[in-house]
């Protein structure tokens, strides 16, 4: 069993993030959640700071904290630090006197405290409140919580996203924030041995994060001036020489040949229309992509809601997952394209939009065609 160190203040999206690196992920309290096994893919999370072995699991104060902890086995030796930490500030609960309470207890069984390179670290994690309410996410039912998790530091979060949008060599006005781009990535399947398509990669946010964790990507964008800063915001963070073809061609060529990267990601960025992809079926593992938000987005032959609806056809023809973003909720044009929407999110960006986003995967009932 572990505890999962949830990051920002969207829970429920947070836990659906997790479940892609980690099993049974349930909501326990506010920034908490629990998982019976995690992997190394907990390192690539954008949602989560950590996940921790866990001990035992107990009510917010440093009392229960405490006889928990004195009750529990410990199959470890060696030299500890403890780290405590009141999540958001929801209960009264002194993570000074937890530390300093929480350490006793450990000198008191044989361990040596060291605070600056200890062998192992002890994570309390204290929170309190109403658990988010969202009907995709165990767990996530509303109801209130007093925990206190303890548990050793397993895997932490590296956040080795890219710079913000305004630093990198290519920029555009509305590019989203490297941790959505990471999590979104993630939640499509983006993986080391996996493949991601981007169909409408704007300045190449969701591929740059797809690509720093591993997975080969494949990005299009109608715009040609899209397209070439993308290719160079990818040399630049993901690596020179990747994309298949250098230079490409303006009619949507795939450029050339492969180059020879060994085991890092390939890239390759291309011009091209999202409604009809240049790819045979089932030719990537995950689809995900940023809609165009109405007039904000210059828009090329297509009416939005054709260019959505198209988009999602293509994207169900080529992967079995997708994850979309708009700044509406798109899902009748999903389910009429041929997903099942595994979850749906609003996220606030700022006072004059909000993110719709929709998990996806393709319908496996008798009544799909391809």
């Amino acid at each position: 069993m572990y505890w999962l160190e949830l990051a920002g203040e969207t829970d429920a999206f947070a836990a659906c993030e997790a479940a892609t690196a980690a099993t049974g992920v349930e909501l326990l309290a506010p920034g908490i959640a629990g998982a019976g096994s995690v992997g190394e893919g907990v390192e690539r999370l954008a949602y989560t700071h950590a996940a921790h072995e866990a001990i035992a699991r107990t009510d917010a104060t440093v009392g229960s904290a405490v006889a928990a902890l004195e009750a529990a086995p410990l199959d470890r030796t060696g030299s500890v630090a403890v780290r405590a930490r009141n999540v958001r500030n929801t209960t009264d609960a002194s993570t000074t006197d937890a530390e300093r309470a929480l350490g006793s207890v450990l000198v008191d069984r044989g361990f040596a405290v060291d605070l600056e390179d200890p062998d192992h670290v002890l994570r309390a994690l204290f929170a309190a409140g109403e658990r988010a309410d969202h009907d995709a996410v165990e767990g996530a039912d509303g109801g209130s919580a007093s925990v206190c998790a303890l548990g050793w530091v397993a895997r932490e979060a590296a956040r080795d996203f890219a710079p913000d949008p305004t630093d990198r060599p290519f920029f555009q006005p509305g590019s989203m924030a490297p941790a959505d781009a990471r999590a979104y990535a993630n939640l499509a399947g983006a993986a080391p041995g996996r493949t991601l398509l981007d169909p409408m990669c704007g300045t190449g946010g969701l591929p740059l994060e797809a690509g720093l964790v591993g997975a080969d990507t494949v990005a299009c964008d109608a715009q040609e001036k899209m397209v070439r800063g993308t290719r160079e915001n990818l040399r630049t963070y993901v690596g020179d020489g990747r994309d298949g073809g250098g230079g490409g061609d303006r009619d949507g060529g795939n450029g050339g040949d492969e180059s020879d990267a060994g085991d890092a990601p390939t890239w390759h960025v291309a011009r091209g229309d999202a409604t009809d992809l240049p790819l045979v079926d089932d030719a990537v593992d995950g689809v995900a992509f940023d809609a165009p938000y109405g007039r904000q987005s210059k828009i090329a032959r297509h009416e939005l809601a054709d260019l959505v609806a198209g988009a999602l056809a293509e994207a169900a023809r080529v992967a079995p997952r997708a994850v979309m973003v708009a700044d509406r909720d798109w899902r009748r044009l999903a389910r009429e394209a041929g997903w099942d929407v595994v979850a749906a999110f609003e996220r606030r960006v700022h006072r004059s939009l909000t993110r719709h986003v929709l998990v996806l995967e393709r319908d496996r009932g008798p009544s799909r065609t391809t």
